[in-house]
């Protein structure tokens, strides 16, 4: 469905364009992109705002990227050997190991909302791309829930340590691309919290 039929479904203009953003965000933290995904985001350009300069320089560090580049440090950054330098789960940035009670919490609210685990998903539930889209599915209205999920949401599973995550990762990343990724991550999760803290 296109983002003007969602908008036109009762979608307001602004969540289908926050669900936008965190389907771009979860999609470049779930896999390496590949060549037809860094293709569409070399289209990504911006205004003068900290956010539109974030998807600037992500749509010219997508122009400039080599596929194989930015897979290998996907790889690096992610999944290593044995491990990646970043560990992007909420359990580890929240208590310093995997699988702790941030991921039992996140599973109670997936089961409320009435997601089921996917068996073909190895990842944990708390990994970083799959709580942002479920947060896609929340703004974007593709989850049934009720007026402010998503608030609740974000507040309990992503504000506690995912600008710190975005942080690590632009910190850490050894091509412009995921340096770009990191820096338009932590742009867009502050402004979410603000904006949702002036909802409050």
């Amino acid at each position: 469905m296109s983002d003007a039929a969602r908008a036109g479904d009762g979608i307001d203009e602004i969540d289908v364009l926050r669900a936008r953003e965190y389907d771009l965000l979860a999609a470049v933290l779930g896999r390496a992109p590949d060549a037809a995904l860094l293709a569409a985001l070399r289209a990504l350009d911006g205004d003068a705002s900290p956010l539109g300069r974030a998807h600037a320089a992500l749509g010219r560090a997508a122009a400039e990227a080599e596929a194989a580049a930015v897979s290998r440090d996907y790889f690096a950054l992610f999944v290593g050997v044995g491990r990646g330098a970043i560990l992007p789960y909420a359990s580890y940035y929240l208590t310093g190991f995997l699988n702790e009670r941030p991921l039992a919490r996140v599973r109670q609210d997936l089961e409320a909302l009435g997601i089921e685990r996917d068996p073909a998903v190895s990842e944990p539930e708390d990994h970083a791309a799959i709580l942002l889209e479920v947060m896609a599915g929340l703004a974007g209205g593709r989850l049934a829930a009720a007026a402010g999920t998503d608030r609740r949401f974000f507040d309990r599973h992503l504000k506690p340590w995912i600008a710190r995550f975005f942080e690590d990762v632009a910190r850490e990343a050894a091509t412009p691309f995921y340096r770009a990724v990191g820096a338009l991550g932590e742009t867009f999760v502050v402004i979410e919290a603000e904006a949702f803290g002036m909802d409050a």
